[in-house]
């Protein structure tokens, strides 16, 4: 099943193994796509993917997660994106853009400075749900009914420059203590109008903003959004509330529900998700059996038998692999030797397997 063709609207991925939005902080002060993202992307196409994820990208300067973040606003960063889309195409794979909005989390330096606050930029402001930040953060500016207008036109323009820039999908991000998971999640979200509150009162804003997207997505192409389907153990945003956001979202256009974890500070004494083997597989498998959704299945899953087995099982779509890719770029066309009992190369790009198949030869 891992190398069944999946239909999505008018897109069809020839293999289910995506390559998941991984941020890698590279990115040039103007948030421009450069020659080494093209190269870093390009490798996963030519290694068989069949849909490579760009990683998350502000809608706009002040939701940049870090000063070296891919940002879409202007008109620049939308023709470096258009290239980046065919070198990607160009080596075989449909790509897509995961577009985000940093918020709370918003202006920072890159991780291997410590993630500590860096100065947003200017005439702008760190903002989020509520005053409420994270620990060692900024102190946001509560988001206003002005500024929520501001922002889906924000997400509205980036997919539009997304549709023109050829991406075959884009993915909004609504996971991992973002923008739009802090209007979700109770641990973020104490505002006491009609954007707090009750579970319907917190998914109002997220909602708007995936509506507002679909409407200026072409309806051939597929719209994705990734989840944090829990906060942590037993605390926060549930499955429960996942599976009644998962219905709203099918309801409004959503395509495939990416179903992730955590992202929310905890209290000391809570817990995220253990990780392990394919630790987030149990989400994908209760949303997709709840909703009927399209699924991903994404977090530690390294093994091809894995990936086939958990499509087998039907707890999974599509199977979102990440830093194994890092490792080995070529895990896809791997997956199809180690899944063909006649160790075929016909999913490796021609002129690699015509040259492998000899070199796998006996002498």
């Amino acid at each position: 099943m891992l190398f069944t063709p999946l239909n999505l609207r008018e897109l069809t991925l020839e293999n289910r193994i995506v390559v998941s939005p991984m941020q890698t902080y590279s990115a040039p002060p103007d948030g421009a796509p450069t020659a080494w993202h093209r190269g870093h992307l390009s490798r996963f196409s030519l290694g068989g993917a069949g849909l490579v994820m760009v990683e998350a990208t502000a809608v706009s300067p002040e939701g940049r997660s870090t000063n070296a973040d891919l940002g879409l606003w202007s008109d620049p960063q939308e023709m470096a994106f258009h290239s980046l889309v065919d070198s990607v195409h160009a080596c075989g794979s449909p790509v897509g853009l995961q577009i985000q909005h940093a918020g709370r989390k918003a202006s920072t330096n890159v991780p291997w400075e410590g993630f500590k606050p860096v100065a947003p930029p200017p005439d702008a402001a760190v903002i989020g749900p509520t005053d409420i930040g994270i620990p060692g953060g900024h102190m946001p500016i509560p988001i206003q009914t002005r500024d929520m207008e501001r922002l889906i036109g924000c997400y509205q323009d980036a997919a539009l420059r997304a549709d023109r820039a050829g991406f075959d999908l884009i993915e909004i991000h609504m996971a991992h203590g973002y923008l739009l998971h802090s209007f979700l999640s109770p641990l973020a979200n104490y505002r006491v109008d009609e954007y707090g509150g009750t579970l319907e009162n917190r998914m109002r804003f997220p909602l708007r903003v995936v509506e507002a997207v679909r409407k200026v997505w072409p309806n051939a192409k597929p719209l994705s959004c990734r989840l944090s389907c829990v906060d942590g153990v037993g605390i926060g945003w549930s499955i429960e509330d996942s599976t009644v956001l998962a219905q709203e979202l099918l309801s409004i256009g959503v395509d495939v529900i990416d179903c992730s974890s955590g992202g929310m500070a905890l209290p000391r004494k809570d817990m995220l998700v253990p990780r392990g083997p394919g630790f987030q597989v149990p989400f994908a498998k209760a949303l997709k059996a709840q909703t009927g959704a399209t699924v991903m299945a994404v977090g530690g899953i390294t093994q091809a038998i894995q990936a086939e087995d958990i499509l087998q099982r039907g707890e999974a779509d599509l199977i979102a692999v990440g830093r194994e890719m890092l490792v080995n770029p070529n895990w896809a066309v791997q997956a199809a030797n180690t899944l063909d009992e006649l160790q075929s190369w016909s999913h490796w790009p021609t002129p690699f397997g015509w040259w492998l198949a000899r070199r796998a030869r006996p002498h």
